[in-house]
């Protein structure tokens, strides 16, 4: 059972409790323009979601039925908790192999970019996880683990590494000789010299101790958080596609057969012989960082955690927990993509005036097939209050980049 889905208003609970707690202590880990990112991303992962059963529960399934050892029992606790640390292990290799090789970088990157630490940093998940993931946990199906085992300790997985993206919780002792903690993972989501690329674990430190890959975090060296070559926009669909864009550019630019097919293979910050330079700048000096934070008005602040709601709601109720079929999934999908998209050209402090109206349009069609097709009628009411409530917005907007543009203008 996929236990995730049911975790999340916990998870946003503690969103709550962590940014009050910094906010009375004077701690504050948070700015509304990234963790709404963030939180945009994780609520946009579930649109890969049948995507990704498709890719890897075939495979899954084909492994565990003709390939199979015998099944294990899934009454024992043995299973489950062989299962879970099994689990645990090829998440490390999978991790690892994430960060050094590009091609896997390019779907993992999404979840480094915010450069803030915090609970809701846990919740930006890659949309292209689909594409490779599945490929580490076939072992997993070879040796009789049963899917439903499976699903579950990946889900709890999952849900552990939510809380150790804080900045607010200190070093734990010989806790962390054994298991990740906030201290460890902080250094794995920083960009220093010192911690880069280094502590991969989910559950379990051991395997970086194990393997050569663990490191402390050290009081004398704060940690820099975000990535090397920054992509400076908050747009999900960039953040999620711009290494796969480096990879296709750097096959077209390289000169030689060997080069093109390295690409798929090589190592993060390969650049390949002869070509442009299409990698972003690696060097990291903590001096010359510094923090990507466009400015932008409270109208578009409450305008984009309106649509976060509006995301989430749609995402849980008919992807996570509904039955759609594909057409269906498909309006959804864009839909969720197109709010998202909108709502991070506003949060760059961009127009998004005419994205926003073609936006709008798309939201009228919906309307328009919720009245022509007769099982889709109940829909029609709250359709068109949203498309209401977006227009009520559309004009907050125009009139508050309006004045931002005149204010900023002024400024020497």
């Amino acid at each position: 059972m996929d236990y995730v889905p049911y975790a999340v208003p916990f998870f946003l609970l503690a969103i709550l409790i962590e940014f009050f707690y910094g906010f009375f202590t004077k701690k504050n880990t948070y700015r509304a323009n990234d963790a709404l990112a963030s939180m945009f991303m994780g609520a946009l992962r579930s649109t890969s979601g049948a995507l990704k059963i498709g890719a890897g529960g075939l495979v899954y399934y084909f492994f565990e039925t003709y390939f199979s050892l015998p099944r294990w029992d899934a009454s024992s606790i043995y299973t489950w908790v062989i299962a879970f640390i099994i689990y645990d292990f090829f998440y490390y290799w999978f991790h690892r192999i994430s960060h050094e090789r590009q091609i896997f970088w390019a779907s993992h990157v999404a979840h480094h970019q915010s450069e803030d630490y915090n609970l809701s940093t846990a919740l930006r998940q890659t949309g292209t996880g689909f594409f490779l993931t599945w490929v580490f946990y076939i072992p997993l199906f070879i040796i009789g683990v049963p899917s439903y085992v499976f699903v579950t300790v990946a889900s709890v997985n999952l849900i552990y590494q939510f809380w150790v993206h804080t900045e607010h919780v200190p070093k734990l002792g010989w806790f962390e000789l054994f298991f990740v903690s906030p201290s460890n993972h902080r250094v794995h989501h920083a960009q220093n010299d010192e911690y880069i690329d280094k502590n991969y674990g989910g559950v379990f430190i051991i395997w970086d101790r194990l393997f050569g890959t663990f490191k402390e975090e050290k009081d004398d060296i704060a940690c820099v958080y975000g990535i090397r070559g920054p992509i400076n926009t908050f747009n999900p669909v960039w953040a999620n596609f711009h290494i796969y864009t480096k990879i296709f550019k750097e096959i077209i630019y390289s000169k030689n057969l060997k080069d093109k097919l390295y690409v798929f293979i090589a190592p993060t910050r390969w650049v390949p012989d002869h070509s442009l330079d299409l990698s972003p700048k690696t060097d990291f000096n903590e001096k010359d960082f510094k923090k990507y934070n466009p400015q932008s008005s409270f109208t578009v602040k409450a305008y984009a955690f309106f649509q976060l709601i509006f995301v989430s709601l749609i995402s849980t109720l008919f992807i996570e927990l509904g039955n759609i079929n594909i057409s269906e999934g498909i309006i959804i999908a864009i839909t969720m993509i197109s709010t998202a998209f909108c709502a991070s050209l506003w949060l760059d402090s961009k127009n998004a005036l005419f994205a926003e109206a073609a936006r709008l349009i798309y939201i009228s069609f919906i309307l328009v097939l919720c009245f022509l097709f007769p099982e889709k009628n109940d829909y029609v009411i709250p359709v068109t209050a949203y498309l209401l409530v977006n227009v009520f917005f559309l004009f907050l907007l125009r009139n508050s980049y309006a004045n931002y543009s005149l204010l900023t203008s002024k400024l020497p």
